[in-house]
C-alpha cells in the first residue's frame, strides 16, 4: 500500500513541479500558472467527499488500481497540447484520479496497520516520497524532451496500478477487510469539523508554497532552475522524514500534542522562508517542511477515530479534501503575486499555522474504537498498560 501511495502522489506532486515549465515554455502568467493548480485540486475537492461517503457503504478495493492510471494519464496528457483549456481538462483528470485513490486506500491501510500510528505513518510516507520525487522525475522528463515528452510521466502510474492490485489480492487472501473497531463509537462531528479547518490552512501554505517556491527561490538566489528544483526537493523530501518522525513522536508524546507544535514550528519557518534573503532559505524551506509533514499522517488518524462510524468520509476529507483545497488559494496567490510580487504574496501564509493552531485549542485525544477502554492522560499520550 505505501508503495502505491509512493506511484500515485507522483501525479499530485507533477503538477506543482511542472508549473515552471508551463511559465518557461508557454509564459504563462502567475495567475495562469496557479489555474493549473486549481485545476488538479477543484474537482478533487468536489469529488473526494463522494468517494469516501461510497466506501463507507461498502468496499471498492477495485478502485485502487483504476484511480492510479486516471491520475497518471492526466499529468501525462498536460504537456501534448498548446490548449490552456486541454491542459486544464487533462490536469484535473488527473485530480479526479487521485481523488478517487485516497478514500479507499486510507480505509485499506488502516485495516492492515491495524490502528497503529506508526504504520498509518508508513503509509503517508509512501505518498510524501511520490511528492519528493514528483521534481526530479519531471525535471529529467520535461528538461530532456520538453512539455511534449509528458506522456513518458506515464510510467510511475502503471507500476502503481500493479502494486495496487497485488496489495487488494494480499489483503483478500489474508481476511482483512476492516479496520479494528470501523463502524464502532458516535461521532464527534465537531472536533472533526475544527481539525479539518487545521488541516485546510496546513494545505493553502502547502500548495502556495509548492506551486510558487520553486519560482521564488529562483529569485532570492539568483539561481536558475536547478536552484528551483532543488528547493522544491527540499520541501517534499524533507516531508518523508517529517511524515516517518510524527508517528514515532505520536506513541510516545500523544499526537495533539505533536501535531500543535508542529503548527508552531510552520509560523516560524514559512516566516523565515518568505523574509530570510540568499543562500540561508533552503535550510528555512526544510524546515517548513518539518512543520507540515510532522503531522501528516497524525491528521489521518485523529480524524478516522474522530468519525469511527465514517472512516471512508474522514479519510477523504483528511486525506483528500482539506488537503485539495488549498489549490482553490492558488489563484488568488498568483493574482496578488501579478499585482505586487512573489515575495508580498507569500506573506500571508505566515497567518495560516497560527489560524490552524487556534483551531486546536480544546481539543481532546479520542479514544480509538477497539482498544482498552483506559483513557488517555490530558497529554494525549497512549495509555500504558498496567504492570502485573
Amino acid at each position: 500500500m505505501s508503495l502505491g501511495h509512493v506511484c500515485v502522489d507522483v501525479y499530485q506532486g507533477a503538477v506543482a513541479a511542472l508549473v515552471p515549465f508551463f511559465v518557461a515554455e508557454r509564459a504563462y502568467s502567475y495567475a495562469a500558472a496557479s489555474g493549473v493548480v486549481l485545476a488538479a485540486s477543484l474537482l478533487s475537492s468536489v469529488v473526494q467527499p463522494l468517494f469516501g461517503a461510497l466506501t463507507d457503504r461498502r468496499p471498492m478495493p477495485w478502485l485502487l488500481p483504476l484511480s492510479a492510471l486516471t491520475g497518471g494519464a492526466g499529468v501525462a496528457l498536460s504537456g501534448v497540447t498548446d490548449s490552456y483549456t486541454l491542459t486544464l481538462a487533462m490536469v484535473a483528470v488527473s485530480g479526479i484520479g487521485v481523488a478517487a485513490y485516497h478514500p479507499e486506500a486510507a480505509r485499506a491501510a488502516r485495516a492492515a496497520s491495524r490502528g497503529s500510528h506508526t504504520a498509518m505513518g508508513w503509509f503517508s510516507l509512501g505518498g510524501n516520497v511520490g511528492f519528493a520525487l514528483a521534481p526530479l522525475l519531471v525535471a529529467a522528463v520535461i528538461a530532456t524532451g520538453g512539455l511534449g515528452a509528458s506522456p513518458f510521466l506515464l510510467a510511475p502510474a502503471v507500476v502503481g496500478a500493479a502494486l495496487c492490485a497485488a496489495a487488494v489480492r494480499s489483503a483478500a487472501g489474508h481476511g482483512r477487510a476492516t479496520a479494528e473497531g470501523e463502524g464502532v463509537g458516535s461521532d464527534d462531528w465537531p472536533s472533526f469539523l475544527r481539525l479539518s479547518g487545521a488541516i485546510m490552512c496546513r494545505s493553502i501554505v502547502f500548495v502556495g508554497l509548492s506551486a510558487f517556491v520553486s519560482l521564488y527561490v529562483r529569485q532570492r538566489t539568483g539561481g536558475g532552475e536547478v536552484a528551483g528544483t532543488a528547493a522544491l526537493c527540499v520541501l517534499y523530501a524533507g516531508g518523508a522524514v517529517g511524515t516517518a518522525a510524527g508517528g514515532r513522536l505520536a506513541e510516545r508524546y500523544g499526537r495533539l500534542t505533536v501535531v500543535r507544535r508542529a503548527y508552531v514550528l510552520s509560523v516560524l519557518a514559512v516566516a523565515g522562508l518568505v523574509l530570510v534573503p540568499g543562500p540561508a532559505v533552503y535550510l528555512f524551506v526544510a524546515l517548513t517542511s518539518a512543520g507540515l509533514y510532522v503531522p501528516f499522517s497524525l491528521h489521518v488518524t485523529l480524524g478516522q477515530d474522530y468519525l469511527p462510524r465514517r472512516v471512508g468520509t474522514a479519510s477523504g476529507v483528511t486525506l483528500g479534501l482539506a488537503v485539495s483545497v488549498g489549490g482553490l488559494a492558488a489563484p488568488a496567490i498568483g493574482a496578488l503575486a501579478d499585482a505586487t510580487s512573489l515575495r508580498t504574496a507569500l506573506v500571508p501564509l505566515v497567518a495560516l499555522p497560527a489560524l490552524g493552531r487556534l483551531l486546536l485549542c480544546g481539543l481532546r485525544e479520542p479514544v480509538p474504537p477497539g482498544r482498552a477502554a483506559a483513557s488517555p492522560d490530558p497529554s494525549g499520550r497512549r495509555p500504558r498498560a498496567a504492570s502485573a
